[in-house]
């Protein structure tokens, strides 16, 4: 399919709207639509909140009468099943659209091709595919719990520049700066849940709180505890509390505790990804120590490394980003890919997720 400068030009104002619902959308995916009629947009909206109204909704109701004969840029297939909401699919047919540019296919099973062919037996003309990686990486989380039945998972470390996470006595706060604890925040925000282990509960006492970016909700709060040993005083369970993977069966004030003990006793990581995504958590983002970081690099449950890395030494027997297990062949390194890098601030921050 080949498409024009124009559509390119108002899929890529379809993205930027949809980009607008990155931090409130949960668990429904990110989602802009623009209705353009003779070269001109005649309605556009977004998907704001789940149980509210669709991208496609809004841009119909500003449209008006004018959406009759017009083309439709989304940034995915419009639904076609009964949710909290009607088809989107239906509402497009009803108002005459012509043409319908679809971004990427729904990878929702509930979905997955059938508004494309709704939308094609209604006679209305579908094409699909453009700016696809964009919209893709939008919603990599939602595409990720669709696809994998699990949360994709990002996890983020505040390092020195000899890779140290924190003093040997545990003291972490604070090794990177302002700016960059800042533009944490912001993955803070879009992230569905936040996840931790018992080490950092118990040196840091972290709230995982949404602070220094305006955000009108709280991540889920979780926390990999296999012995229960989390304080009933702990800073995590203030609020709406938080849900606590565990490897033994008991209770703690203020959380939710899921039971998922593996062979050796331990909390069965595999296992509590699956169940967060049966809880509809897209994107996760883990904020924890070297044992929890290494356990799950180990696993091969990571999708994504956020780094930030200041410019200072801690020293050798400061601890480190993660806990893995001794090399002896080159051969056998975890080799990653840089999707991002930038200064933030006076530290530096890199993405990069396994090969």
């Amino acid at each position: 399919m080949i498409f024009s400068a124009a559509d390119h030009e108002f899929m890529a104002r379809a993205l930027q709207l949809a980009a607008r619902g990155l931090n409130t959308t949960t668990p429904n995916p990110r989602v802009g639509c623009v209705l353009v009629k003779e070269g001109a947009i005649v309605g556009e909206g977004w998907h704001e909140r789940a149980g509210e109204p669709h991208a496609e909704a809004h841009a119909l109701r500003q449209a008006g009468a004018a959406a009759h004969g017009a083309t439709a840029y989304v940034t995915l297939e419009p639904c076609s099943h009964h949710g909290r909401t009607p088809p989107c699919a239906d509402a497009l047919i009803d108002a005459g659209i012509v043409r319908v540019v679809a971004a990427m296919r729904d990878p929702n099973p509930l979905v997955a091709g059938e508004g494309i062919a709704r939308l094609s037996l209604a006679g209305v003309d579908v094409a699909s595919g453009l700016l696809e990686n964009e919209a893709r990486e939008l919603n990599i989380g939602f595409v990720s719990r669709m696809a994998r039945g699990r949360p994709w998972m990002r996890l983020k470390v505040a390092a020195s520049l000899d890779g140290k996470t924190a003093l040997n006595n545990g003291k972490s706060q604070w090794i990177t700066g302002p700016d960059a604890r800042r533009d944490a925040h912001a993955w803070r925000a879009r992230s569905c849940a936040i996840l931790t282990g018992i080490g950092t509960v118990r040196d840091d006492d972290p709230s995982l709180t949404v602070r220094d970016v305006a955000c009108t909700r709280q991540p889920l709060r979780v926390v990999v505890d296999s012995r229960l040993a989390t304080p009933a005083t702990a800073k995590i369970l203030v609020g709406d509390g938080a849900l606590i993977f565990a490897a033994v069966a008991g209770t703690a004030p203020g959380a939710e505790v899921v039971v998922m003990p593996n062979s050796a006793g331990k909390v069965d990581l595999a296992a509590m990804l699956q169940e967060l995504g049966r809880r509809g958590i897209n994107e996760l983002l883990v904020e924890g120590g070297m044992r929890l970081n290494g356990s799950l690099l180990r696993e091969g449950l990571v999708d994504e490394l956020l780094i930030y890395q200041a410019p200072i030494l801690l020293g050798d027997v400061a601890r480190g980003m993660f806990d893995l297990p001794e090399l002896t062949d080159l051969g056998a390194v975890q080799r990653l890919r840089i999707v991002d890098r930038r200064i933030v601030g006076t530290d530096f921050f890199l993405r990069a997720r396994p090969d």
